[in-house]
């Protein structure tokens, strides 16, 4: 009777075994699925506005160097590109006419010297007789105008020398202000004129000049960020340290500070961002997304702990390391780092 008690149970037994077995596989192969690493779950974030601007390299102010007196350009030392400190002589400009007007001049002050190496003869005479009370008080008088008046003509003369040469003296061209040389068009031999520009020089610090439409007037503030494309192709963050209280044409122009901006060739244009305020998007570190054949995907955790790549849409723009998701994923979705999905392959 106990035999056929005990059968049954050791049947029942062995049929046991293998349904815990298949349980066991069944679990391990769902942990093997959920991939390992780091995980991010996306929220909605603060995100800064960037608009696309035309810019260009300039400096804070550009010096002429005017010339200041008409004449003939003799010698100009400069050339484009060459660099300049304040006072610098750059050039000379001649009148021929101021030779001969000081020549003029001169002539007019020795004969005037003449006239008072005269007028002191008499006077001596004069007074001597005088003294000995041959001419009176009033012919003395008169010797002493003279002689005063010889003076004065010598003091004229000379003081219209000295003008001529002080307008000649004006024909040296220096540079107004330390730089680099922009332009410096004019040959050597030609003639000028009073206020003629001979050159152009640069002053001040390098910046990036902004031309930005009127509708980002009041959104572009003093301190807003730019990011600019440089010269070297290095991407370089600056902010704007002036909004010019004008508008022409529809536009608004701002300087910006960027620091290491290449300042060999003033006024070339680049490319560049300004923020221009915020709003809420999804951000997500860009090494979270992949790129192949064109697309972008970022790794999402599924709810039975797989991971899938699914396609997403992002924006142009990369700042501080993160990438903005447009379409494709929702906020609340499980991300999977990219060290998790190199282990997965």
């Amino acid at each position: 009777m106990r035999t056929n008690i005990l059968a049954p149970l050791a049947l029942v037994a062995l049929l046991a075994v293998p349904l815990t077995g298949c349980g066991s596989s069944e679990e391990a192969a769902e942990v093997a699925k959920a991939p390992a690493g780091p995980r991010l779950v996306v929220q909605q974030s603060d995100a800064i506005t960037w608009q696309d601007v035309a810019a260009e390299v300039a400096t804070v102010d550009q010096a002429q160097v005017l010339a200041r007196i008409p004449g003939i350009l003799t010698s100009l030392t400069v050339r484009e590109g060459d660099m300049v400190r304040k006072g610098q002589v750059i050039g000379r400009i001649v009148d021929s006419q101021l030779g001969y007007q000081a020549g003029a001049y001169g002539a007019q002050a020795a004969a005037a010297q003449a006239q008072v190496a005269q007028a002191q003869g008499d006077y001596d005479r004069v007074k001597y007789l005088y003294d000995n009370g041959v001419y009176s008080k009033a012919r003395l008088e008169q010797a002493q105008a003279a002689l005063a008046a010889a003076r004065a003509q010598v003091r004229a003369a000379q003081a219209q020398q000295s003008a001529v040469g002080a307008v000649a003296g004006q024909g040296a061209v220096i540079a107004p202000a330390s730089g680099r040389v922009l332009r410096a068009d004019i040959p050597a031999g030609a003639p000028v004129a009073p206020g003629m520009a001979i050159a152009v020089i640069t002053a001040g610090p390098t910046v990036v000049r902004l031309e930005m439409p009127e509708s980002l007037a009041e959104k572009v503030h003093s301190g807003s960020r730019v990011v600019t494309d440089s010269l070297d192709g290095q991407e370089r963050t600056g902010g704007v340290i002036k909004l010019y209280p004008s508008i022409t044409a529809g536009q608004v122009t701002a300087d910006v500070d960027m620091p290491g901006i290449d300042n060999r060739f003033i006024g070339r244009r680049i490319a560049a961002r300004v923020e221009t305020g915020q709003r809420k998007a999804l951000l997500v570190p860009a090494d979270y997304v992949t790129t192949r054949y064109g697309i972008d995907y970022v790794s999402v955790l599924a709810k039975d702990g797989s991971a899938t790549e699914v396609p997403v849409q992002t924006a142009s723009a990369k700042v501080d390391g993160k990438i903005e998701i447009l379409t494709g994923i929702s906020a609340g979705d499980t991300l999977v780092g990219p060290a998790a999905r190199a282990a997965g392959k």
